[in-house]
């Protein structure tokens, strides 16, 4: 009966994951390492008492013994000599053992250091790069987040980092006239950080954009390239009009609050040069372009 019983002790519990019985396994071994380590340093702690001991009990007869000298009762003492200390010798792998058990915390601290480093570095590897990132200045989540706005840009856009996949990322931005819902999103610092970077120029913003940026400075006149489109309007390709809804899969109301379609100028940024948001511009002017046309049919 016990002998069955620790037969299955010793297989995997199949109820349990793989990983909770690779788990188990590991904390076994450690146990049964600790505890031959703490038998190790019990001996060795043993046979140092009995050094130690042996040790006193020997400088207690010398002490005699020299006493003996002083005092003329003896001549000569054969106990007292010099002694040499007994070296504890250990075996390789006993050496191994007392190291890693000395050093255990040192090397905890290490391990999850290096687990840190490696998931960082893996996460950074791993992390999708998308080949065109536009931005969405305005509040309007269902249109940006919950729709196939990305998918729909994506039909235009290219592998431009040719990893063999296409892959647009819109990064949103829900500016209001709301000051304090503004900074709880933390929409100053996100909107003046990218404003000052190259990474993107293709922008969606609604009416309230005015509010917080000179258009003149920031955009391109759409009119001097689009001079007969009746959706344009300054820097603004209009939306309302457009079947972007249907595309997107949203209902029409939320094609809202004068929402449009811009292309920000190449210049120099604070984090970037103008010759590269000028790359910038002339990779994803194409896919601008043929947004606007697809939507002015």
């Amino acid at each position: 009966m016990d002998k069955n019983k620790n037969t299955d002790d010793e297989k995997l519990h199949i109820s349990k994951s793989v990983f909770e019985n690779a788990r188990e396994m590991q904390e076994k071994k450690l146990e049964e390492e600790r505890l031959k380590q703490e038998e190790l340093q019990r001996k060795i702690a043993e046979r140092q008492r009995k050094k130690q001991e042996e040790h006193d009990r020997r400088l207690e007869e010398e002490r005699k013994e020299l006493l003996r000298l002083k005092q003329g009762i003896i001549s000569e003492s054969e106990i007292i000599h010099e002694e040499q200390p007994e070296e504890i010798k250990l075996s390789f792998f006993q050496k191994i053992g007392n190291f890693f058990y000395h050093s255990k915390w040192w090397l905890g601290m290490g391990i999850v250091t290096a687990l840190f480093v490696f998931f960082l570095i893996t996460s950074l590897i791993n992390k999708p790069r998308p080949d065109m990132t536009v931005l969405f200045i305005a509040e309007n989540q269902t249109l940006c987040e919950e729709s196939d706005l990305d998918k729909y840009i994506e039909s235009f856009c290219g592998d431009n980092n040719k990893n063999g996949e296409i892959l647009v990322s819109l990064y949103y931005i829900p500016y209001t006239d709301n000051p304090q819902k503004n900074y709880a999103n933390g929409v100053d610092t996100k909107l003046t950080a990218e404003l000052q970077s190259a990474d993107s120029v293709i922008v969606f913003g609604n009416d309230k954009i005015e509010s917080v940026l000179n258009p003149d400075d920031v955009f391109v006149d759409l009119s001097e390239i689009y001079p007969d489109n009746p959706n344009v309007k300054g820097y603004k390709f209009m939306l309302e009009n457009t079947d972007i809804a249907e595309k997107s899969g949203v209902e029409k109301k939320y094609i809202k609050d004068g929402i449009f379609l811009a292309i920000r100028k190449p210049r120099k940024l604070m984090y970037s040069s103008a010759d590269k948001m000028q790359e910038t511009y002339d990779r994803d002017f194409q896919v601008f372009d043929d947004i606007i046309n697809d939507l002015s049919k």
